[in-house]
């Protein structure tokens, strides 16, 4: 084929891309990590369901009351396995708490806006609401998280002539 010949004197060799379709091996680790949140996210939408639909259906609690409940228990579940597996590189600190429980608590303000808009307003009912409201609160705490939860501090460059 023409692009296995070697160059003529004086021509450039061509080049060759190693990233399939452009992509950097960032946007791979960038995949693969949000593939790892959702994974844990699976775990977390499960317990924040099983949570709500136990006291909206089984004990009769009001639906905004019953999803704060099951969000919590959800996202506890979520920070254990994020920071643990999807976000293990990063070396947490004192503040790595809070700044999850701030990220959080955005989420949760978000979720229960959505599901009462939802329920309230376009007369959703309330389980498809909630498992609505789930899918932006997911893409809003993964960037909220990533960006400052976990965010990961790039290592320091060396000066020109050092090292």
């Amino acid at each position: 084929m023409l692009q296995d010949l070697p160059p003529r004197s004086g021509e450039n060799p061509p080049v060759r891309h190693s990233e399939p379709f452009g992509l950097k091996p960032h946007h791979f680790a960038l995949a693969a990590q949000f593939i790892k949140f959702a994974i844990v996210g699976l775990s977390n939408t499960a317990i924040t369901f099983v949570v709500y639909t136990a006291l909206l259906k089984g004990a009769g609690i009001s639906y905004l009351v019953a999803s704060a409940i099951g969000f919590i228990a959800g996202a506890t579940n979520g920070f254990l396995w994020n920071r643990r597996w999807t976000f293990s590189d990063h070396v947490g600190d004192a503040y790595t708490p809070v700044r999850w429980g701030i990220v959080q608590g955005c989420g949760l303000v978000i979720d229960e806006v959505l599901l009462y808009v939802l329920v309230h307003d376009a007369g959703v009912e309330k389980l498809l609401a909630q498992a609505l409201a789930i899918i932006v609160v997911t893409i809003a705490t993964f960037t909220g998280n990533r960006a400052w939860t976990f965010r990961m501090h790039p290592e320091p460059v060396a000066a020109a002539g050092e090292g």
